[in-house]
């Protein structure tokens, strides 16, 4: 008796045998037939380089060769034109024409030598830098040398490259060889982190860490309504500040005062006096549970991000709210602040991110290429770069615009936090406990740490909220829902042949979304 099965899942039987056919041969080049590479290639050559075929592809004068050379890989007739003559050129010298006063017009002079290699270098260097570039590729660029060059990149070229390619009749995009699929660079060696102290002390989950410009203590907030200041070095608790009336969702040290900000699930954001351990200003305006804060580098100036699917910038001194960035459909997660264009960034968890202008009050870019909430974003402390955390992976992008680089695939979990040091080691927190260590150029994980929860713990309270490096970047904290603070170091003894990194130059498939 033949089973009688729906269209969807016969449907859906039908695309998964297409896909088995088919995944193998994913991101493969396809093979090039000879005849149609070599009938391209020929269109190609007269089209984009028809004005340079004719020159000499040697640098000799082509009197002394006796006639032009036909070095043409691809069978070209020369143009009719140029047939049963000899030809003299015309060709910019490593002197302008004529050579200089007074010079007598004969034989030599009439025709300039194609410079050789050694003179155009020479040019080079007597010449201002842009017009040296320009000059050198422009007498250098026979037929052979735009054979040679078709191939590279535009990226890869030198400036003046393009543009000699141009001005010879080319096109600068043009590429005669078939791209390679990308493959991912050897990434940079990390020495392992391993955990080194477990501090205690909330009676909640610890929700948000901070560390203060002078690297001497660092500060938590939790679900217990603390906030607490430690000790950096040796871990002991200086000091305890209650005031929020709910869990405390956000804290930042200020580097340009002695203020700390902290913001929470009560639609509260107060700024404490550090020398007086009090509150002295509060910033009303948040119609909900306020979920992370940051200042800005160089004014006075504190932006929050709240439930109510707003981010809002304060003034710190007034107490002002300078603009309310609306935009977003759902709960802001998370903000960052930074001194350049764009000043204001902004996760949610609607799947967006939006990169603001801070003067106007408005969006610049809206980031759409995440799936899922944005529960984390981070920017690189040197490179003009970020990277945001969702469930669905890690993607890094580029500043100004939003340009995706990278996807940053295997965390699969619910990612709350990221950081990231200049050493170039990105570290990714999840709800789950987990937290992988990645190399930011190349996109590698190098190291995978689960830590155990702390004695008297169910397993499930295992869950990483907030990660944060200390200013020497040498300690790496993490504030978890076993109520702990765990703090990391690099092994010291750990070198690369102990610990090699286990990588292959394989295909990357670089997905967009």
């Amino acid at each position: 008796e033949v089973q009688k099965h729906s269209v969807h899942t016969l449907v859906f039987r039908s695309l998964k045998r297409t896909h088995d056919m088919f995944v193998a041969d994913n991101a493969k080049p396809i093979p090039l037939d000879d005849e149609s590479h070599k009938v391209k290639m020929a269109v190609k050559l007269r089209t984009e380089y028809g004005s340079v075929l004719h020159m000499p592809t040697l640098k000799e004068n082509m009197r002394e060769k006796g006639g032009p050379a036909t070095g043409d890989p691809y069978g070209h007739k020369q143009y009719s034109g140029n047939q049963g003559q000899e030809l003299e050129y015309v060709i910019t010298g490593t002197h302008p024409y004529p050579p200089g006063p007074g010079v007598a017009l004969t034989a030599d002079t009439k025709i300039q030598r194609m410079p050789s290699e050694s003179a155009a270098q020479s040019l080079a260097v007597a010449l201002p830098a842009s017009q040296s570039r320009l000059d050198a590729n422009r007498t250098a660029a026979g037929v052979g040398e735009i054979y040679r060059h078709a191939g590279i990149s535009e990226r890869s070229q030198p400036p003046g490259m393009s543009v000699a390619m141009m001005e010879s009749g080319g096109n600068k995009n043009s590429a005669l060889v078939p791209k390679k699929a990308p493959t991912m660079p050897k990434p940079q060696w990390h020495p392992p982190w391993k955990l080194y102290r477990v501090i205690s002390g909330h009676l909640g989950w610890v929700r948000c860490i901070a560390v203060e410009p002078g690297n001497q203590w660092f500060v938590t907030g939790s679900a217990d309504r603390t906030i607490k200041i430690w000790d950096l070095a040796s871990g002991k608790l200086k000091l305890s500040l209650t005031g929020h009336i709910s869990t405390v969702r956000g804290v930042i040290v200020s580097a340009r005062s002695p203020y700390l900000f902290s913001c929470g699930e009560d639609k509260q954001v107060k700024c404490w006096d550090l020398e007086y351990n009090k509150v002295i200003r509060h910033y009303h305006g948040h119609l909900s549970a306020v979920y992370g804060l940051d200042l800005h580098p160089t004014i006075d100036v504190l932006v929050t991000c709240s439930r109510d699917s707003t981010a809002r910038i304060w003034d710190v001194r007034t107490k002002a709210s300078v603009h309310t960035l609306s935009g977003h459909t759902n709960a802001v997660a998370t903000v960052k602040c930074q001194a350049a264009e764009p000043q204001v960034i902004t996760g949610s968890h609607d799947t967006t991110i939006r990169l603001w202008d801070l003067v106007a009050g408005k969006t610049r870019v809206t980031l759409t290429n995440h799936k899922k909430s944005v529960r984390a974003v981070i920017l690189h402390p040197r490179h003009y770069t970020f990277a945001s955390g969702s469930p669905d992976n890690i993607k890094q992008w580029k500043f100004p615009d939003g340009n995706f680089i990278q996807n940053l695939s295997g965390h699969n979990a619910i990612i709350n936090t990221l950081t990231v040091n200049s050493d170039g080691v990105l570290v990714s927190g999840a709800d789950n406990g987990t937290m992988h260590l990645w190399d930011w150029r190349t996109g590698y994980n190098f190291q995978r740490v689960h830590a155990a929860v702390q004695p008297g713990s169910l397993d499930s309270e295992s869950g990483i909220f907030a990660c944060v490096f200390d200013q020497s970047e040498s300690r790496l904290l993490t504030a978890e829902a076993d109520k702990t603070i765990k703090v990391y170091k690099e092994d010291d003894t750990a070198t690369e042949e102990t610990h090699p990194i286990n990588w292959k130059p394989e295909i990357i498939k670089r997905k967009r979304f």
